[in-house]
C-alpha cells in the first residue's frame, strides 16, 4: 500500500484578488505534491479560502454586496488563478461550506463543555485588518504590533480559549520534535517571543459583527477567525467532533502545512494547542516560507504595479512563471520579483540553457540519423562526468524537496542541462559527423544527450509539468519511472519529432516593458479615479508597506561603512549594478538595483552604508553578499546613504 502524504496551503483570505506573492505559495505546495506523487506517495493536497470576519463584512458593505456574494466572487477569482497556474489540488475547501460550518460549531461546543473555552469580556485595542486584539503593553507606538496600523478601543463580551493550559506541553513537543517547524529560525522566534514570555488566553468569539459561523448555543456570538480557519485542515478530511470521522481523515491526517512566515504563530502555537485540546495528533511539519517582494519598490494598487499571476502568464506562459517564482525564493529568506527579472531569467535559463539544449539535440538527431536515437555503445571517458551528474541528480533533488529547498532542487536539475550543453561543446557532434568511422560514436553522443534531457525533464515535471510533457512528446519517449532516475542508459531506441516546438523563445525585454508600463499607468489612473476603491487601496497599501519590528529584531541587523572599489552594469538586467566593495580587510560583491539612478563610474570611490550580515543570494547569476542602503524619494529616485564624515571603511553603524 502506498504511503499517505497530506499537504496543505494556508487558505487564502477572500478580501481581494491574490497577487503573485499569494500565488507563489500555491505553486510551491503544488510542486511538492507533484514530486511526492512521482515518488509513489498517495498524496492528498488541500487548498481553499478563508471567508469570514469583520474585514470581509466591511468590504462587502463598501462594495454594495452581501458578505456571501462578495466572498463568492473573490473565492472564484482565487480558484481560477490556482487553476491557471496548474495547481493540482485534490480538495478546495471554503470556510462557508456547510460541512465545515457544522464541524466548527461542534468543535467550539466540545471545547466549551470540556472547560478549554470560557465566557468573559474583552477590553483592549483591536486591529480590524489583522482581526487581532492587543493589550496596551503589546502596542508599538500606539499601533498594531503586527502591521503598524491604527487600532481602536474595543470592549465586548467574548469567549476565550485557555492557551496557557497547554503551553508547557507544546514546549515539550517542540523539544521532542526538532523538525516540527522549518526553518529553525521560525521555531526560535515562537519560543523566545511567545512561549517563554507566557501565552495569554485567546479570544475565540466576537459579538460586534455577524459575518462568521454562529456559536450555536449563544446566538450573540460568532466563532472568531482562527478557530474557524485553522480547523479547515481536519474538516476538509471529514473530521467529526462526535467521533464519526470519514475514512479519509483516518487515512491522511496528520498534515504537512506550507504557510507564509507572517502566520507562523497561528499555525505553530494556536493550531497545535487546539489539536491537543481535541486529542488529535499534531501536524507532521509546518514550513514557514518567506515573502516574494517587489524588486525596486513596494507593490500597491494605487501605484498600479501589483503583479498578478494571470498578467505574468499572459506574457510568459504558465511554466515560465512557475519556474521564476520557485527559483526566486530562497528556502529561509525573502525573494524578489520584477518584470525585468522574470524576462532575464526566462532568457538566460529557460531559452539559453534548457530550450536551446532540447532544440539542438533534436535538430542534430534529425540531421545525422533521420531522428532515430539509439545507443551504439561507443563510450569515451568524456561521457563519465555527464553520466555522473545525471545519475546523482535525483538524490540531491529529493533531499532539497524534503527540506523545502525548492530553488536548490531546481538548480540541481538545471545542472544536468548545463552539463549537457557543455558535453555538446566537448564532443563536437558536427565534427564527428564528417568522419564516417565515427558514426557509432556520434550516435552514442546523441543518445547520451537525449537520455540526459529525459532524466532532467522527468525531475522537472513536478515544477514545469506542461513543458516536460512537451519534451517527452518531442523526444518520442515517456518520462521515466522515478525508481530508474539514478540509472543511465534505460532509454530504448526512440524517434524524435521532425518539427520540434520552440519551448522558450528569447524575449524582447524592451518591447514587453513598454506594454507593461502602459498597463501600470492605466491601472494607476483607474485607482486614482475611483474614490471608494482608493480608500480600500490605501488600507491595503499600508498593510503591504508596514511591518513593525521590536528592538530585538533590529539588533539582528548589522550595518557597516563600505568603500566602492569597482562597479559595472549587470549584462542581463537594466536595473542592476555589480559593485565590489571593501569592508576593512574584507572584499565583497554586492548586486544592487541602482542602475537607473547612478552610472557605474559615479559610485567608484564612494563610501556607502550597507547591511553586512544579509544572507548571500544570487541575482542574475551573481552572488550578492550584502545590501546597500538608499533613500527613495516620492518619485522613486534613489539616493545612496553615505556617512556625513570621512570614516574608515569597515566601521560599524549603530
Amino acid at each position: 500500500m502506498k504511503e499517505k502524504y497530506y499537504i496543505t496551503t494556508a487558505i487564502a483570505y477572500t478580501s481581494s484578488k491574490p497577487h503573485i506573492g499569494n500565488t507563489y505559495e500555491a505553486i510551491l505546495t503544488d510542486s511538492i505534491a507533484r514530486y511526492k506523487r512521482m515518488q509513489g506517495y498517495d498524496v492528498l493536497f488541500q487548498t481553499g479560502t478563508d471567508e469570514h470576519g469583520q474585514k470581509i463584512e466591511e468590504k462587502a458593505a463598501a462594495a454594495g454586496k452581501s458578505p456571501k456574494e462578495f466572498v463568492d466572487g473573490v473565492a472564484g477569482q482565487i480558484k481560477d488563478i490556482w487553476n491557471l497556474v496548474n495547481v493540482s489540488y485534490d480538495k478546495f475547501i471554503r470556510t462557508t461550506d456547510d460541512y465545515h460550518v457544522l464541524q466548527v460549531q461542534k468543535i467550539f461546543k466540545k471545547l466549551y463543555e470540556q472547560g478549554d473555552i470560557y465566557k468573559g469580556a474583552y477590553e483592549g485595542w483591536y486591529c480590524t485588518p489583522c482581526e487581532s486584539f492587543w493589550t496596551e503593553s503589546q502596542l508599538v507606538d500606539g499601533k498594531c504590533p503586527d502591521c503598524g496600523r491604527p487600532v481602536k478601543k474595543a470592549q465586548e463580551e467574548a469567549y476565550f480559549f485557555k492557551m496557557s493550559k497547554y503551553a508547557d506541553k507544546l514546549m515539550k513537543y517542540y523539544e521532542e520534535h526538532p523538525d516540527f517547524i522549518v526553518p529553525v529560525s521560525r521555531k526560535n522566534e515562537m519560543i523566545n517571543n511567545f512561549l517563554k514570555p507566557g501565552l495569554q488566553d485567546l479570544c475565540v468569539s466576537r459579538s460586534s459583527f455577524k459575518w462568521g459561523i454562529p456559536v450555536d448555543f449563544d446566538s450573540k456570538h460568532v466563532v472568531y477567525v482562527w478557530l474557524d480557519a485553522l480547523t479547515n485542515y481536519i474538516t476538509g478530511l471529514g473530521y467529526d467532533a462526535d467521533g464519526n470521522h470519514a475514512e479519509k481523515y483516518n487515512e491522511y491526517w496528520p498534515a504537512t502545512h506550507v504557510i507564509g512566515k507572517d502566520i507562523i504563530r497561528f499555525h505553530t502555537i494556536y493550531w497545535p494547542i487546539f489539536l491537543m485540546a481535541l486529542d488529535i495528533p499534531l501536524p507532521k511539519q509546518v514550513y514557514g516560507h518567506g515573502w516574494l517582494l517587489q524588486e525596486g519598490g513596494k507593490m500597491s494598487k494605487s501605484k498600479g504595479n501589483v503583479i498578478y499571476a494571470d498578467d505574468l502568464v499572459s506574457y510568459f506562459g504558465v511554466d515560465a512563471v512557475r519556474y521564476y517564482v520557485l527559483t526566486a525564493m530562497p528556502a529561509d529568506n525573502d525573494g524578489l520579483i520584477s518584470w525585468e527579472s522574470v524576462i532575464d531569467t526566462i532568457n538566460s535559463d529557460l531559452a539559453n540553457v534548457f530550450g536551446n539544449l532540447v532544440s539542438r539535440t533534436i535538430a542534430m538527431s534529425n540531421k545525422y540519423f533521420d531522428g532515430i536515437v539509439q545507443d551504439k555503445g561507443a563510450v569515451e571517458s568524456v561521457d563519465e562526468e555527464l553520466k555522473g551528474v545525471v545519475k546523482g541528480a535525483v538524490a540531491k533533488v529529493t533531499a532539497n524537496v524534503n527540506a523545502f529547498k525548492i530553488s536548490d532542487a531546481l538548480a540541481e536539475i538545471f545542472a544536468i542541462f548545463r552539463r549537457a550543453n557543455k558535453y555538446i561543446d566537448e564532443t563536437t557532434p558536427w565534427v564527428l559527423a564528417k568522419d564516417e568511422s565515427k558514426k557509432d560514436r556520434l550516435a552514442t553522443v546523441m543518445y547520451n544527450l537525449t537520455e540526459s534531457i529525459l532524466v532532467g525533464a522527468t525531475l522537472l515535471s513536478a515544477f514545469m509539468p506542461e513543458t516536460c510533457a512537451k519534451v517527452s512528446q518531442m523526444l518520442g519517449a515517456p518520462l521515466k519511472d522515478f525508481d530508474s532516475l539514478d540509472k543511465f542508459g534505460t532509454l530504448t531506441t526512440t524517434t524524435v519529432t521532425k518539427t520540434p516546438e520552440i519551448l522558450f523563445a528569447r524575449l524582447d525585454g524592451a518591447k514587453i516593458m513598454e506594454q507593461v508600463n502602459a498597463m501600470i499607468e492605466e491601472r494607476k489612473t483607474k485607482a486614482t479615479e475611483s474614490a471608494p476603491v482608493s480608500a480600500e487601496v490605501k488600507a491595503e497599501e499600508k498593510k503591504e508597506e508596514v511591518e513593525m519590528i521590536d528592538i530585538n529584531d533590529f539588533a539582528k541587523v548589522k550595518l557597516g561603512v563600505a568603500l566602492v572599489t569597482a562597479c559595472e552594469k549587470v549584462e542581463k538586467s537594466k536595473k542592476l549594478l555589480k559593485l565590489t566593495v571593501k569592508l576593512g580587510d574584507e572584499e565583497r560583491t554586492v548586486v544592487s538595483g541602482m542602475a537607473n539612478a547612478y552610472a557605474p563610474e559615479d559610485l567608484i570611490g564612494k563610501k556607502i552604508t550597507m547591511v553586512t550580515n544579509l544572507k548571500p543570494a544570487k541575482l542574475c547569476g551573481i552572488l550578492s553578499e550584502g545590501m546597500i542602503l538608499c533613500a527613495e524619494g516620492a518619485d522613486g529616485t534613489l539616493s545612496v546613504l553615505s556617512p556625513e564624515k570621512d570614516v574608515e571603511d569597515g566601521s560599524s553603524i549603530s
